[in-house]
Order: structure tokens, then sequence, then C-alpha cells
């Protein structure tokens, strides 16, 4: 088990930050922190994403796992990787993206589907996979999944709120990717860090329902 896993599945919440106000990234991820919340998870689609990465690594430290999401290929998993990041979570499988998380012995969460690609992904040498999106198929997939696969640790992602966190949980998700739902575009645009802490406890203590 690579070292920094365990503490990111501790909180069972990863934190989905997709273009974020880079004025306001440093307290959003605060906020987050202060919540409870152990993965951030910054998206290589976002402005000047590698810096802020690079950034969140250093003000964080060891309170929190810091990594990069929407990573499609290899050049990309690197780059990441090179900034700083600490996990690589992928919308898609590529057995490209796997290996060279692998080089660098950096945790990777590929995204799967079908339980084909569940399996492939797990020989591949993922962590763990990432089920999206998740709101498509529901909890009743994974619990489905955890018969032939209870072997390989089950992220969902997508439509993940806090209505559905704990059913999520109960049916075998080792954690939750969580992202519009979490991050409140009203709280963030009002600079109401306390509020946006507080709905990341609400999302930690959901998750722990299992």
């Amino acid at each position: 088990m690579k070292p920094k896993l365990p503490q990111l599945l501790e909180s069972g919440v990863v934190a989905v930050m997709r273009r974020l106000p880079g004025e306001h990234i440093h307290s959003i991820a605060d906020a987050l922190v202060a919540g409870g919340v152990t993965g951030l998870e910054v998206t290589v689609d976002s402005d000047d994403a590698f810096a802020a990465i690079r950034e969140l690594r250093e003000r964080l430290g060891d309170s929190a796992v810091v990594g990069a999401g929407t990573v499609l290929d290899e050049e990309t998993a690197v780059q990441a990787i090179q900034a700083g990041a600490q996990f690589i979570f992928a919308p898609t499988l590529d057995r490209g993206t796997i290996e060279a998380s692998n080089r660098y012995n950096t945790i990777v969460i590929p995204g799967i589907f079908t339980p084909t690609e569940a399996l492939q992904a797990k020989n591949w040498g993922a962590d763990l996979v990432k089920v999206f999106p998740a709101d498509a198929v529901g909890p009743a997939f994974i619990k489905a999944l955890q018969g032939p696969l209870g072997h390989i640790p089950m992220m969902p992602t997508g439509g993940i709120d806090l209505d559905n966190i704990a059913d999520y949980m109960q049916a075998g998700a080792v954690a939750v990717g969580a992202g519009g739902s979490l991050l409140d575009k009203k709280l963030i645009a009002a600079q109401d860090w306390a509020g946006l802490t507080s709905r990341a406890r609400k999302f930690v203590a959901e998750a722990r329902l299992r």
C-alpha cells in the first residue's frame, strides 16, 4: 500500500476542486481541511492547476493529501506528479497513466464504468477505481460488484451529495468524490469559509455512517 493512501481515504471524502476562483483557493482548501476532508483534488482543467497543487502541498503539509484530477494521459500525470500531486484521479481508464503514476510511487485512481474495466484497472496496477459517473448507476451498482470484485476498492464520483453518501458507503465504497454539492458556489462567492467548513463536516459525518 502506498504511504498516503490511508490518509486519502480517512475522511471518506475527496473534494473535487474544479475551476474554482484562484484568489480563494487557499481559503477554500483551509475550510475543507478544517471540516475534516483529507483528500483535495485539483482538476487539471482549472486555471494554473499545477501551480495550485504546488502551493497547496506547501501550505497544507501533512494535514491533507493533494492530488490532480481529470488526468487523461501519461504526460499530464507526470506533469502533475512533478508539481507535487500525491494522487492521480482520472475519469477514464488509460494504461499509460496508471503505469506512469506507479513509476513515481503515486496513488492512481482511474475511472471505470463496467466490471471488466474495474478488473483491467486493477490488473494494470490501479490502487482503487473511480466509478464514474456514479449517479448513472447508483449505490446498487457498487453493492452488486462487491461479490465478484470485492477485492477492488471503489470510489464513486458524480452526483454525490448529502442525501446519498451514506448509501454509497454502506454499499461498499471506500470513499466518495464530491464536487459541486460540497463546494457550494454561493458559499464561495460570499467567502463564507465557516459555512464551507460546516458543509464539509456534514459530508464527512455522512461518509462515516458506513
